[in-house]
């Protein structure tokens, strides 16, 4: 008998919320740049694993790594240079994320003469805080933008599903909420106060979420992979399984008993709208889950090994490291270095 269609609707979780809960800021950096016409800035390319240092800073002091970047038109306008996408134009409260650091260029007209970013001076406010102000004398567009890193980005399944570049137009318009957040980064990066590149990053984390979110409700019917297969009712419902269940002994049958189709049916349609196997997903999601419980010291590798579902301590811890590029206990190690 056909499922009624209100049923098929119906997915049991928000994977959403689920996922973006997970997707946690550990590091950033952040500055204010006024920049007068002509101007034009080049972004290189971060590495997706290792990261590159945040900030331009001359202290020598410590820096985090980055994976993406973001930026905010507070005021003025301007074009991005996306990947695949060409030059788009920027206005007052349009917001862009790079989830994968992919090379990308900001400047006051298209096409414009570009000076990479490391050339151009920066004034450093605080720790990880900048000012930049550079271009010629024409008129000022001014920007909030970031660099920012996520707690093991190497295990994330959404960062490495989401389009090279994420648009949202207009939210810090329309949205009252979302636009008060986006001005307290614009003033608090200037603020001078003590714990100042903590409290953006904290504003950070929730700006980043709402950009996600606006995304796929604003432009869902253009995304790929992990994002579309949210407003797939079928793979919604296999996606919310494995991230509630991840230690299930789950298989593309049972997924696919879930999805309430056919084995090869859901097979294909999960690899097209993915972009990965159900089966490579479901390993990049345990992967995922693992390193949260070792790096939070709330289970020892028996146990997140147990509770996966491996058959053994010495298999997960296999698998483990070719996917993290390190052991399970390294993680552990790590976290409890962090805690201390």
């Amino acid at each position: 008998m056909l499922a009624r269609s209100s049923e098929l609707e119906a997915i049991p979780s928000d994977p959403l919320s689920e996922v973006l809960q997970d997707l946690r800021l550990t590091d950033g950096s952040y500055g204010r740049c006024e920049l007068s016409r002509p101007w034009g800035i080049e972004f290189a390319p971060l590495p997706s694993r290792t990261g590159t240092p945040l900030g331009f800073f001359p202290t020598g002091r410590s820096k985090p790594l980055a994976q993406a970047r973001f930026h905010f038109v507070v005021s003025g306008d301007c074009w991005l240079r996306a990947p695949k996408r060409g030059w788009l134009e920027l206005h007052p409260g349009d917001v862009v994320l790079v989830p994968q650091g992919n090379s990308h260029a900001l400047a006051d007209r298209a096409r414009g003469r570009l000076k990479p970013l490391e050339q151009i001076p920066l004034d450093e406010v605080g720790e990880h805080t900048y000012h930049m102000r550079t271009g010629g004398m024409g008129a000022t567009t001014t920007l909030v933008c970031g660099s920012v890193s996520f707690a093991q980005p190497a295990m994330h399944p959404l960062l490495a599903l989401m389009p090279p570049v994420l648009l949202v137009r207009g939210e810090g318009r329309q949205d009252a909420t979302f636009g008060m957040l986006l001005q307290a980064m614009a003033e608090e990066v200037l603020a001078r106060r003590i714990g100042a590149a903590t409290v953006m990053t904290r504003l950070a984390d929730v700006v980043i979420a709402r950009v996600i979110r606006a995304w796929v409700e604003s432009h869902g019917e253009e995304a790929r992979g992990w994002l579309a297969a949210l407003r797939d009712p079928r793979i919604g419902r296999a996606l919310a399984e494995i991230h509630q269940r991840p230690g299930e002994p789950w298989s593309v049958e049972s997924l696919a008993d879930v999805a309430m189709t056919s084995r090869s049916v859901f097979s294909a349609r999960f690899t097209s709208i993915v972009g990965m196997s159900p089966a490579r997903y479901l390993a990049r999601w345990r992967m995922h889950v693992a390193s949260g419980w070792l790096r939070d010291g709330s289970h020892t590798v028996a146990q997140v090994a147990a509770e996966l579902g491996y058959d053994s301590e010495a298999a997960f811890s296999r698998a483990f490291k070719r996917y993290a590029g390190i052991p399970p206990s390294a993680v552990r190690r790590q976290g409890r270095d962090e805690r201390a």
